[in-house]
């Protein structure tokens, strides 16, 4: 069958993902009774009814701003010692979207966002960039491995990035293993939080995971999907990693329940996960979109294996400017060639050229979304359902203009790989920061999708 994603008719553009929740039939009406139920649109993301089951769509539908304010009003109504811990953590791609609606700066967006969560009852908020340091580092290691196993491992390269949970979906749900065994294991900056989250800190604050609620406020849609997954669940503690995700725009939606403006919210430091202190100012990683993979193993990879410095890079656009490429040369020959592929179409043109033979590339940055996170569905919408150029155009200034700060550089990564990861190079930390990308055997009614 065709993918229904291919379908340009309105109604199939509006359809949407809507499962039941038994729960509800017997849930205590509250204040926030009239909060929206979760819906992910065909045009949204990849989670159409070709490559998603009703149980997932029934999970799915738990992620929701109801199951949000029922453990908060389960923490208001039960013995302390049956409280969730409620910890959120904002991606960095979240930050310009509140500081670009409200018109705040991403400093004072961050601490506002932090002072609203925290006055409906959330303990802490995180911000997300340290798992994207452990992320891009893991990512840069196993890139150079990859590199001088190249003639020994037929599938070693290209490495595709593995950040973006709209691809992954795609990659194991649509296409084969000849794709998926070039997919980076390195988990994305999200499930990378979760361990974070529900391994560090608890056992800082000698908190069995169970009992943290971790909730992630993310761009897009497809992250509500990527928390599900088998492999980021801990039987020992019967819990998810992420337990529910809100896209940006979810949270404004609460905001507005509770007619509650940005601008009037007090200000709160942002929590770090190291006891007492607090995060300072807010930092990126090199990209212009996104957390910045190709650059930053770019820049790894030229110094690692070739010895050389690179300071800045230089993007050719090729067929549009979703779908760039950068070189390195050495005495006159090319010995890195990285693209950066956003949105579908060029996601299929490059999958295309990989089956043919013909593909030229050591790297990838793949992203579902064009134009990249920040265009993340979850926060760029109208309420008619059509892209706001003009607030993604904000957002990319106030994202181009936060300081950038290397993984490592960052001393409190260096130290928990020590302290907590027992070393670099530790089972432990291929167990905790990485996962494994395979073809998901489909029913016979979807093997066949088209792109």
């Amino acid at each position: 069958q065709e993918c229904s994603k291919k379908q340009k008719n309105d109604d199939a553009q509006s359809t949407s993902v809507d499962a039941l929740s038994s729960r509800d039939d017997f849930e205590e009406k509250n204040e926030f009774d009239t909060l929206a139920n979760a819906k992910i649109l065909l045009s949204d993301c990849l989670a159409c009814d070709n490559c998603m089951t009703s149980e997932e769509g029934a999970r799915v539908f738990q992620q929701n701003q109801k199951e949000f304010f029922r453990i908060l009003n389960l923490n208001k109504k039960c013995d302390t010692s049956n409280h969730k811990v409620l910890a959120v953590s904002i991606c960095p791609q979240s930050l310009p979207y509140f500081a670009a609606k409200f018109n705040l700066s991403v400093n004072d967006a961050a601490k506002r966002l932090c002072g609203f969560l925290k006055s409906l009852g959330v303990h802490y908020v995180f911000d997300t960039t340290i798992a994207a340091d452990f992320s891009i580092l893991e990512s840069q290691r196993e890139f150079v491995q990859r590199y001088q196993r190249r003639n020994q491992e037929e599938h070693a390269l290209p490495m595709f990035a593995s950040a973006c949970p709209g691809w992954i979906r795609y990659a194991e749900r649509v296409l084969t293993n000849l794709v998926t065994s070039h997919i980076c294991t390195a988990k994305s900056p999200q499930q990378i939080m979760g361990s974070l989250v529900k391994g560090y800190f608890a056992r800082q604050q000698n908190l069995s995971p169970e009992k943290i609620f971790h909730v992630v406020v993310a761009p897009c849609y497809d992250k509500k999907l990527e928390a599900l997954r088998e492999d980021f669940y801990t039987a020992l503690y019967n819990s998810q990693e992420v337990d529910c995700v809100l896209t940006s725009g979810e949270i404004v939606q609460i905001m507005e329940q509770k007619n509650v403006s940005m601008k009037d919210v007090t200000e709160v430091a942002v929590d770090s996960l190291f006891g007492e202190i607090k995060e300072g100012d807010v930092v990126r990683h090199d990209g212009k979109r996104s957390d910045g993979y190709l650059e930053h193993i770019f820049k790894h990879a030229a110094k690692e294996l070739f010895g050389m410095d690179v300071k800045e890079i230089t993007y050719k656009a090729l067929k549009n400017k979703d779908f760039q490429e950068v070189t390195l040369e050495k005495d006159g020959e090319t010995v890195l060639r990285f693209a950066a592929a956003y949105g579908f179409r060029n996601i299929q043109n490059m999958v295309l050229k990989l089956k043919k033979g013909k593909f030229l590339y050591h790297f990838v940055e793949v992203l579902a979304c064009p134009g990249g996170c920040l265009n993340g569905k979850g926060q760029t919408q109208t309420e008619d359902g059509k892209p706001d150029k003009a607030l993604l155009n904000q957002m990319e200034e106030v994202y181009a203009a936060i300081p950038v700060r290397l993984p490592e550089a960052n001393m409190y990564v260096q130290k928990m790989y020590q302290d907590w990861l027992e070393g670099m190079d530790s089972r432990k930390v291929q167990e905790t920061l990485h996962t494994k990308y395979s073809a998901v055997n489909q029913t016979a009614s979807s093997l066949d999708i088209k792109w």
